[in-house]
């Protein structure tokens, strides 16, 4: 009976569910590959269309598969007039990341591949479709909530740019679009994360694509998942000033909360994206002519890190939300929209697991997800409890 007493409570931590091909996060090397590329290689020298043909379709393009799948996001970037119309009725305080969940979902009514019997073929058409609207959702849902029309997409930006385009109305220059291309191409796929297997234990039932990355949204609207990026920024204005970052830190260790931005589930050393996060984080502080909030970054990953090695006699490394969280404060882009661009470069990663998931050429095929529990109730000791009717309770 006493062992019936322990509550388990360990996240899945160390447990492996299923085999992948897409990713490996190696968190004692600090190494993120994508399907055996280097993620940083990959982010220094291809673009967020290569990757996304990479997730999807096993290999980097050559020039001509390339050429063709931008055509095929070209293709698809549009989103049903009755999207629009659904988003202009919702209140303008609306968390833009409930909405594109939403939207994800009604998606699936206009995508004539949801109704045909699943297949590997019918799932990629679709996971195209989601990558090439998820960003138009989320930047039409932003102009209609700060009063504004939709924009029409460009025919010649790049995918970083045209968002970054339909948000503000003006087309980024070079130097921009390409740090939010690594952007993306940092943030789009990160193993069995939280979202990931959100994503997956729906694909193992066989449902259709869409309902599968709703569930990955709903997950990755969590603080401690993508949410964590907003809560970067929120800190770094409350903190407001690099000398204020010292005190910030020792109040908040001396209270027992947590420094958003520090700590990983994976890594045991800095998160490589965040390397290479931080110099963007740094050039975009000096373009826009205001460094501090990169400042407040660095001196509070100096200040944490000391106080930690001090306090708990242990290290504390930074994650990738500690510095792309300023970064896309200096591109312009609202606090609350950081974790809906999580979602638009991940979905490139979800798609890739929702297929992986329901047609593996590995046997033995992908089962249906269904952990075991340990019932811990024992409400009435070690028998079971006697109904009791509701005149006498």
């Amino acid at each position: 009976m006493e062992e019936c007493k322990t509550i388990l409570d360990t996240g899945l931590r160390d447990v492996i569910v299923a085999s992948t091909k897409i990713s490996h996060v190696d968190g004692n090397a600090g190494k993120l590959i994508y399907r055996g590329y280097l993620a940083k290689e990959l982010a220094e020298n291809a673009t967020f269309e290569e990757i996304a043909h990479l997730l999807l379709y096993e290999k980097l393009p050559d020039k001509n598969q390339l050429e063709s799948f931008k055509k095929q996001l070209l293709a698809e970037r549009h989103i049903p007039p009755e999207l629009v119309t659904v988003m202009k009725t919702l209140p303008r305080d609306a968390l833009p990341m409930d909405v594109l969940q939403a939207c994800v979902s009604m998606l699936a009514a206009y995508d004539p591949d949801v109704k045909s019997p699943v297949s590997r073929e019918g799932s990629l058409r679709m996971a195209v479709r989601l990558i090439a609207k998820l960003p138009i959702i989320l930047a039409a849902y932003d102009r209609i909530r700060n009063g504004g029309e939709p924009l029409k997409p460009s025919t010649d930006l790049s995918h970083a740019a045209n968002f970054l385009y339909l948000l503000n109305g003006t087309v980024p220059d070079a130097e921009v679009s390409r740090f939010f291309d690594v952007c993306l191409v940092l943030h789009a796929e990160h193993s069995f994360n939280a979202s990931t297997f959100a994503a997956r234990e729906v694909a193992s039932t066989t449902a259709h694509i869409y309902a599968a990355v709703g569930a990955a949204a709903g997950s990755l609207s969590g603080g401690l998942h993508g949410g964590a990026n907003t809560r970067v920024m929120n800190m770094l204005l409350k903190i407001g000033s690099p000398d204020a970052v010292e005190k910030y830190v020792n109040d908040e260790l001396e209270s027992g909360r947590k420094i958003m931005g520090l700590g990983h589930a994976v890594y045991n050393v800095d998160d490589p994206r965040a390397l290479i996060l931080a110099p963007m984080s740094k050039k975009m502080g000096e373009r826009v002519g205001e460094s501090k909030w990169y400042e407040i970054s660095r001196t509070l990953e100096e200040k944490a890190k000391a106080a930690f090695k001090k306090r708990k006699n242990t290290d504390i490394f930074v994650n990738v939300d500690f510095y792309s969280a300023s970064l896309y404060y200096y591109m312009g882009i609202a606090v609350d929209l950081f974790t809906p661009i999580f979602a638009i470069s991940r979905i490139a990663g979800w798609t890739a697991h929702v297929i992986e998931e329901q047609f593996a050429d590995a046997a033995p095929k992908p089962m249906l997800y269904r952990p075991e529990s340990r019932y811990i109730g024992d409400y009435c000791g070690p028998d079971e409890c006697s109904f009791t009717p509701i005149e006498t309770r």
